[in-house]
C-alpha cells in the first residue's frame, strides 16, 4: 500500500515547474526563450549558439544559470528576474490539489531551481498560496542548482528538513538522486515513467497520488 511507505514522512518537499502544475501549461517554453535571448545579448552570440550553450550548460552544470556563472561570471540576480518574467495565463487553479496538499501531515515546502518570487507567482496562479510553510529558490542554495547534493543540503539545513523523515516530489529524474542518497522517499512526477534505482514511486497525476496518502 502506497500510504504505508509514507507513514514516517513529516517533511514534504515539492519541486515547482512541471510538478505543481502540469507540463501542458508549457511555461518552460517561455522561460527557455527568455534564457536564449539573455545569452544572446549577454555573450553577443547568435540564436543557434545561444540555444546550444543553454542546453550544454544545463547538461553539464544542472542549470543554464550555473554554467553562465561558472564560465562567464554572469550576475545571477538579473538573470533570474529576466528569465522568469513570463505570462502565467495558461495556469489554472487546482482546488483538488490544494486540498490534498493542505491535508498532508507535517511541514510542507517548495524548493525550485527557479527563483522564490517566481515560485510565489506560480503558486498564486494555481490557487496554492498559503499551503506551504516556506518557498525556496536557487538563491537560497547560494545559486548552487539541483541536482548538486550541496544545494539540497543548504536548503534542508536552512529549513530544518530531516531527510530520513522527508519525501521529494520532482519531475526531473536527475534531481531525485541526491535526495534518495540522503534517505528521502522519492516520487517522480511526469507523464512518462523513468526507471532508476533512486526513483521509488512514479505518478503522472500528483493530485491523485497525494489523495492516497491522506
Amino acid at each position: 500500500m502506497v500510504k504505508h511507505a509514507f507513514n514516517h514522512v513529516a517533511h514534504w518537499v515539492f519541486d515547482l515547474d512541471n510538478t505543481l502544475y502540469p507540463p501542458r501549461a508549457r511555461l518552460f517554453d517561455q522561460i527557455e526563450q527568455r534564457m536564449t535571448r539573455f545569452v544572446m545579448e549577454e555573450l553577443k552570440v547568435t540564436k543557434p549558439e545561444a540555444d546550444q550553450l543553454r542546453k550544454t550548460y544545463w547538461a553539464q552544470y544542472g542549470t543554464t544559470l550555473a554554467g553562465l556563472m561558472r564560465v562567464h561570471g554572469i550576475d545571477p540576480a538579473r538573470y533570474l528576474v529576466e528569465v522568469h518574467d513570463i505570462s502565467l495565463e495558461h495556469l489554472e487553479r487546482d482546488t483538488a490539489l490544494a486540498g490534498h496538499i493542505r491535508n498532508l501531515p507535517g511541514r510542507r515546502i517548495v524548493y525550485t531551481n527557479g527563483s522564490a518570487p517566481y515560485a510565489e507567482r506560480v503558486l498564486e496562479a494555481r490557487g496554492l498560496s498559503g499551503l506551504f510553510d516556506a518557498v525556496y529558490g536557487v538563491e537560497d542554495a547560494g545559486f548552487r542548482p539541483k541536482p548538486e547534493r550541496a544545494a539540497f543540503e543548504a536548503v534542508f539545513a536552512r529549513d530544518g528538513v530531516d531527510p530520513r523523515r522527508a519525501a521529494m516530489f520532482e519531475d526531473d529524474p536527475r534531481n531525485l538522486a541526491a535526495p534518495h542518497e540522503m534517505g528521502m522517499r522519492t516520487v517522480h512526477v511526469a507523464p512518462e515513467r523513468h526507471e532508476a534505482e533512486h526513483i521509488q514511486h512514479h505518478t503522472d497525476d500528483l493530485s491523485a497520488f497525494l489523495s492516497k496518502l491522506v
